[in-house]
């Protein structure tokens, strides 16, 4: 079934397109009829995620890290740039692999783009507004980041990553675009990269307790990976530079969705709560004003209908 793009583009550039994330993004634009170089090192991304696309006409995978360098054979109209470590457990365990794909792995993404004349899709991250102090958080937000504290490599990372992608715009006129996610998840997501949805469908479904931290007050807004992904092109197809939160607003605290998925789940897990970490943000809600004025996007799929995927997902392999 061929999916509908805002705009077409004959080839593009997925970094950390192994990931979870970036393999969905993949996916889309070869049904619409793009050709997709995929870039990873697999230091998170995994083959499964791809595995079905190896055979599809058009699609070419580099195992690269994007800090060492970027090469791709075809020049390409479009480079996403989704490599980094993207969860707690991940970040935490390569700090300065993170730090090095958020500043060099931009850099040399950013070169690709100038020298070809590509438009270029920064994947940046809500965490760029730390524990923020404003609720909802819009665009205008500068945020509250601690740059010292443990969640500093990430959020610093992808700080400088709009800086860089910003200074790129500015003094090359290179077409850039960046985007801010929202707490995505769905299908692909590993059950141990530390994320709330992954651990508590992965630990509802084993009967294992679901473990809460702090005391469960703490908010998150949940956006389906299907409209993360319409969101991203929507973004990459308008011209817009950004940035643009890309998220759901419909706001819930960390105790809620531990019951939720137990009752998705038809579990009978009970709920463990446990130390919160530090810099653990206690509020987490797009403003998303701006994507819905200029790209016409809003997400489509509630929280109920997309962990019921998720679940289904999740015990599909663990049947497996």
């Amino acid at each position: 079934m061929t999916t509908a793009l805002p705009r077409s583009w004959e080839h593009a550039v997925v970094t950390g397109g192994a990931g979870f994330v970036g393999s969905h993004l993949c996916t889309a634009l070869l049904d619409a009829g793009t050709a997709v170089t995929c870039v990873d090192d697999f230091c998170t991304g995994r083959p499964e995620n791809i595995t079905a696309l190896l055979d599809r006409p058009g699609f070419t995978l580099v195992q690269a890290d994007v800090a060492e360098g970027l090469h791709v054979k075809r020049p390409p109209d479009l480079i996403l740039h989704f490599a980094s470590p993207a969860s707690p457990a991940d970040y935490l365990r390569l700090p300065l692999h993170t730090m090095e794909t958020g500043s060099l792995g931009t850099r040399n993404a950013l070169e690709l783009a100038r020298a070809c004349g590509a438009r270029f899709v920064l994947a940046s991250t809500s965490e760029v507004y730390g524990d923020p102090q404003q609720n909802p958080q819009d665009e205008r937000y500068w945020g509250n980041v601690n740059p010292v504290g443990p969640r500093s490599v990430y959020d610093e990372a992808k700080r400088f990553g709009e800086a860089l992608t910003t200074a790129y715009a500015e003094t090359y006129g290179t077409d850039t675009c960046i985007v801010r996610l929202f707490n995505t998840y769905g299908p692909r997501m590993r059950g141990r990269d530390g994320r709330a949805v992954p651990t508590f469908v992965r630990q509802a479904l084993a009967g294992e307790p679901l473990t809460v931290t702090g005391d469960g007050r703490q908010t998150r807004s949940l956006c389906y990976v299907d409209d993360t992904v319409g969101g991203v092109l929507a973004a990459a197809a308008h011209g817009m530079r950004g940035p643009v939160n890309i998220g759901n607003p419909a706001e819930i605290t960390m105790l809620d969705l531990a019951r939720l998925v137990i009752e998705l789940a038809g579990s009978d897990a009970q709920i463990r709560f446990i130390e919160r970490p530090v810099d653990d943000p206690a509020l987490r809600c797009p403003d998303i004003t701006l994507a819905r004025d200029k790209l016409g996007w809003e997400p489509r799929v509630r929280a109920e209908e997309g962990l019921r995927r998720t679940i289904a997902w999740f015990r599909e392999q663990t049947d497996r």
